[in-house]
């Protein structure tokens, strides 16, 4: 259905390029250099041209994307200010206490953009290949059973405490302040293993520093095939990453909503964009208003339900 939509989407954009009486703001609610931030920037001078206006990116990151979602929940309706957001949008409800806005009632879905599946890795040093023997190593001696994230209720390490509740074991959550972080402490070894991006991944697996074990989402990742995912390893079902959406103010006149969306889907899927798209390990996943708000919806009470079940809070 996503390669669908990705094709048919593109067909509505020429009724778009009328002219529009203010610029556009993209707020980017994560800092400059990351993923959130570079695909904001990618899709921006397209879009532009679409809308007949200028689509200006603007980071205002804090409080896992808190901080930009509530200034757009703020705005507005009139489709001049868009957020460019993650998966943060259906875990910070559950997380983040006094906000000042709610997801839910003060945002609009507009698309999804891109999914981004994420790398089971485990130290090379561990003598582990795959995720059956990653596990037989974790019963057999518990107190290795650490494994690191980007910071608690990131996707990193929800997909890990997913995974490892499902294998009936009990790991030891150690957050880190971001991906290279991370990525240090398990070239450290002061954890064995983790889930990453498969942007930070690459390099060191081209190097051998670490192994993949496994492949977070549904469908196997197109940068690696080879790589089987953790629902083909004894795990049906299992199905966890993250994304990146737009969304503006609750309120925005449906017309203005399907242009942006119309807009963005052709953005994200330029033939020129796919190579440096894949680079980050972003596979564009737009569908519209609609789609997204179901997927928003499931997305939502999935976490909500691990979180409650693992019992995470931001001190955990």
């Amino acid at each position: 259905m996503l390669r669908r939509a990705a094709l048919l989407m593109p067909l509505a954009v020429p009724a778009l390029a009328q002219p529009a009486d203010r610029p556009i703001r993209l707020v980017i609610a994560f800092p400059p250099g990351g993923s959130t931030d570079i695909l904001g920037r990618l899709i921006a001078p397209r879009m532009s041209e679409l809308l007949g206006a200028t689509v200006t990116p603007e980071n205002r990151s804090g409080a896992s994307g808190a901080v930009g979602a509530g200034h757009v929940a703020q705005s507005a309706p009139d489709g001049t200010t868009l957020l460019l957001d993650s998966g943060g949008q259906s875990v910070n409800p559950f997380l983040l206490r006094g906000l000042a806005f709610d997801y839910v009632r003060d945002l609009a879905p507009v698309t999804l953009l891109a999914t981004l599946p994420l790398l089971l890795v485990a130290r090379a040093e561990f003598g582990v290949a795959t995720l059956a023997e990653l596990l037989a190593r974790l019963r057999a001696d518990p107190a290795q059973a650490r494994y690191g994230s980007v910071g608690v209720g990131a996707r990193t390490h929800l997909a890990m405490a997913a995974l490892l509740r499902r294998a009936g074991i009990a790991g030891e959550h150690v957050p880190y302040r971001g991906g290279a972080d991370q990525v240090a402490g398990l070239l450290r070894g002061d954890v064995p293993m983790g889930f990453t991006s498969i942007a930070l991944a690459a390099p060191l697996l081209r190097d051998g520093r670490i192994r993949a074990l496994a492949v977070s989402s549904a469908a196997r990742s197109p940068v690696y095939r080879d790589l089987p995912t953790v629902a083909e390893q004894g795990f049906p079902g299992f199905a966890m990453g993250d994304w990146l959406g737009l969304l503006v103010a609750a309120g925005t006149p449906a017309s203005v909503v399907a242009r942006l969306a119309a807009a963005a889907a052709d953005a994200v899927n330029q033939p020129a964009l796919r190579p440096r798209l894949a680079d980050l390990g972003l596979q564009p996943a737009a569908e519209g208003p609609a789609a997204f708000a179901s997927f928003l919806a499931t997305e939502r009470a999935e976490m909500e339900a691990l979180i409650r079940g693992e019992g995470i809070r931001l001190d955990s």
